[in-house]
């Protein structure tokens, strides 16, 4: 099936610029609007970001302020990183792997090469179970596989994201001084 091969093929081979190619000059909100979209794969065009997507994402401090009005590999990194998972965890949660990322002391540099690692490991695990020539009748198996293999990550990430969240003492617990 044309439409399955061309997922595969996707899947496998297209991937965020690296922090290399990342343009290094300093962009506008417009610029950076139309730089983002070749960053992820996109089958629509309904889903694209915008600057008030971008200024929100700035305010709740998922991506750090504009140089002035002006972004660089840092911004791209992060709003990279920021679409492609509000996808799948809602805004408390990429706040909160991002906030671990920091914690750990690398540069951002560091941090969006392992984000991009990660997201071709991804990739590249969940087009090996595309089969390219299936049938209409494989689709619906197909999706449902995908869809619990993507409700097993969701459940365990929640559950390591809880676990990774610093521990609050119990109401009505003093603590000892």
């Amino acid at each position: 099936m044309e439409e399955l091969r061309e997922l595969k093929s996707r899947m496998e081979q297209e991937r965020p610029a690296q922090w290399e190619e990342l343009p290094d000059l300093a962009l506008y909100m417009d610029q950076i609007i139309s730089y983002m979209p070749r960053q992820l794969i996109h089958f629509d065009q309904g889903e694209g970001l915008t600057s008030a997507m971008v200024n929100n994402y700035i305010k709740d401090g998922l991506v750090p302020r504009a140089d002035g009005k002006r972004y660089g590999p840092v911004h791209l990194g992060y709003l990279t990183a920021v679409c492609a998972l509000k996808k799948v965890l809602p805004v408390r949660d990429i706040g909160a792997l991002l906030s671990a990322g920091q914690q750990t002391g690398k540069d951002n540099e560091t941090l969006y090469h392992y984000f991009c690692a990660a997201l071709d490991r991804a990739l590249t695990d969940t087009a090996q179970t595309i089969d390219g020539d299936a049938q209409r009748g494989d689709l619906a198996r197909m999706a449902l596989d995908l869809a619990l293999r993507s409700y097993a990550a969701q459940l365990a990430c929640a559950r390591i994201l809880d676990i990774l969240q610093p521990e609050q003492p119990e109401p009505g617990h003093k603590s000892k001084k």
